[in-house]
């Protein structure tokens, strides 16, 4: 595969959500000016490229993925003209721009669909989905399917009587992919935003877009709403839509599209990916993300099983040795890594455990301790995730190592989807609710959009104007980004080496994966290499344990066989014997 060379191939992404990257013009909300006077750091930082989040006119029922107009920017951003001179700037650089893209569904705001709603017979009726139901009441729905946001999937309309489908909240109907009217608008959007320039799209929940033909019921025991994405996920006429918008947008030019694509099987994975297909040229899978979800979905939150992520690894890296993978920790809709898939509280209180209860400078003294494996867990979890096969997209705050935040309250809440679970959970009382907060304080999606920490002077230096839209995360004093800038044994420098590797080294971008501790309970250890160049592959070895673990004996004789060039490592002295808590290793 690696004879097939892409520039998104060879590109470390970096993940920028606009809303708390960087504020330019003092009223608490990150915009594209904000962005121009971060480009000198993301050009030092040494990403490829850049996925925004959307910036679409917008009215912000869900931060952006609700568009009211494809072809003009979000006020609070600012203009136009602003993104054209942040797309030169960013090319000037050698980053490329990709856009984030909705078109499952819009706004309620949008031109089409104001229009749509005003009669039957519309012109623009067609674009969305409409059907009639049994009445107006809650159980009156067309079918009893339940959205992703709300209980039902359905909104009656007054003015026409009839309900319109809504997979995530009622201000974002979904559009009708079987007009090809709808299509041909689509496409022409997507060409408008080429034409400009933008080196591609990342798609959101595009394998949505096909519902299943005449929108049966989903399977129940009994009354009530039933999520059932068995049938408006990865409906085969998808497939038709994605090769027609191959044809329509992408051909004859060298952009990339990503798709996200939740519900996606190994096998739905590789024929979306399939480059014979000609649909994406990856997708965000979620099976690793979903790792720590119990039954009922995310909000059941369970413990993290490092053997059970791993299988989940095995699996999608094969299916990228004939396609291609996506890699990452984290994005918008992920809470940060670092107090997730690995225990730092506990590992600092462990490292502390010889001080006397009460004794003084204990409190000092944990606090060290976990600063230095909060450093150490940080590096550690990148090359781990990013020297897999795939293209590494790096969420912003994950190069400094950036934690959940501690929301004191529900109130302090500002995603939609949080804020309708708590919502729902506080009507069943007992305390339904307080399970509910305590949930959202570790999988929440608020977690990730919290500002950018760059400098320890008020809000982080995200805004020099009112308070932020999203409240900072205290714990900014300490991580930021001006403090890791000069030390050369930051998560910050770290990262910079890591992306400059992942982006060079033949084997990081096309060597094949081996698992080679696939049962152990706190181990991941890999080896990626060329098949026609093995001697120039490389060993990864972490230890996601926040406890000191012998090194097996199959690694020694790995590690022997390589030679032992420690090309990374995050400890200053190590025991060839042992590793320590959340250490890394990557040898050559």
């Amino acid at each position: 595969m690696h004879n097939d060379r892409k520039w998104w191939k060879e590109s470390v992404i970096y993940q920028l959500y606009p809303r708390s990257f960087q504020d330019s013009n003092g009223d608490g909300i990150g915009d594209l000016r904000g962005i121009l006077q971060r480009m000198d750091y993301l050009e030092q930082l040494g990403i490829r490229a850049i996925w925004l989040n959307p910036i679409y006119k917008s009215p912000n029922d869900d931060m952006g993925y609700d568009i009211s107009d494809y072809r003009d920017i979000m006020d609070e951003f600012g203009t136009m003209a602003d993104f054209d001179e942040l797309l030169a700037a960013a090319h000037a650089r050698g980053i490329r721009i990709i856009m984030d893209l909705v078109v499952n569904h819009t706004s309620d705001e949008h031109a089409w669909f104001v229009e749509a709603r005003k009669s039957k017979d519309n012109p623009y009726r067609d674009f969305y989905i409409w059907r009639k139901g049994k009445g107006k009441e809650p159980g009156d729905e067309p079918n009893n399917w339940a959205s992703f946001f709300t209980p039902s999937a359905w909104t009656y309309d007054e003015a026409t009587d009839e309900y319109y489908l809504h997979l995530f909240s009622q201000k974002q109907p979904d559009l009708n992919w079987e007009n090809p009217r709808l299509r041909e608008e689509v496409y022409r959007m997507m060409n408008w935003w080429m034409d400009k320039g933008i080196d591609g799209f990342r798609m959101d929940v595009i394998n949505l877009i096909a519902k299943e033909e005449g929108l049966p019921d989903g399977a129940s025991s009994g009354a009530g709403y039933v999520f059932c994405p068995e049938h408006f996920a990865n409906q085969e006429k998808l497939h038709d839509h994605l090769q027609e918008m191959r044809r329509r947008c992408f051909d004859g030019r060298d952009a990339m599209c990503v798709g996200e694509t939740p519900f996606s099987s190994p096998e739905t994975g590789s024929r979306l990916m399939d480059p014979e297909n000609r649909e994406l040229d990856m997708i965000f899978q979620d099976a690793l993300m979903e790792v720590d979800s119990g039954e009922g979905g995310k909000w059941n939150v369970i413990p993290f099983s490092l053997k059970e992520w791993k299988r989940r690894v095995r699996t999608w890296q094969q299916v990228a040795e004939n396609t291609w993978g996506s890699l990452f920790w984290s994005n918008h809709d992920q809470p940060r890594p670092l107090s997730r898939f690995v225990d730092l509280d506990a590992a600092a209180r462990a490292a502390i455990a010889n001080l006397p209860e009460g004794a003084q400078g204990q409190d000092a003294a944990y606090a060290a301790a976990f600063e230095t494996l909060r450093t150490r867990a940080a590096k550690m979890l990148g090359a781990a995730m990013h020297l897999m096969r795939g293209t590494s997209y790096i969420f912003q705050g994950e190069e400094i190592g950036m934690l959940n935040m501690p929301f004191a309250s529900p109130e302090d809440l500002r995603d939609i989807e949080s804020i309708n679970f708590y919502n729902e959970e506080c009507k069943k009382g007992g305390d339904a609710a307080e399970k509910a907060f305590q949930s959202i304080l570790k999988k929440g999606r608020d977690n990730a959009r919290t500002p950018m920490q760059w400098d320890d002077s008020a809000f982080a230096g995200f805004t020099m104007g009112s308070e932020p839209w999203e409240k900072v995360n205290p714990n900014y004093q300490s991580i930021n980004v001006a403090r890791q800038m000069e030390d050369p044994d930051s998560v910050l420098a770290f990262y910079r080496q890591l992306i400059r590797f992942k982006q060079t080294d033949e084997a990081a971008v096309y060597g094949a994966f081996r698992d080679l501790l696939p049962e152990d309970e706190d181990l991941f250890a890999y080896e990626r290499a060329l098949p026609e160049a093995p001697q120039d592959g490389f060993l990864v070895i972490c230890n996601f344990s926040g406890a000191a673990k012998p090194v097996p004996e199959t690694l020694r004789e790995a590690v022997l066989a390589r030679g032992g060039e420690m090309l990374f490592s995050n400890v200053k002295e190590r025991d060839e014997d042992v590793l320590q808590p959340f250490e890394l290793r990557v040898i050559r």
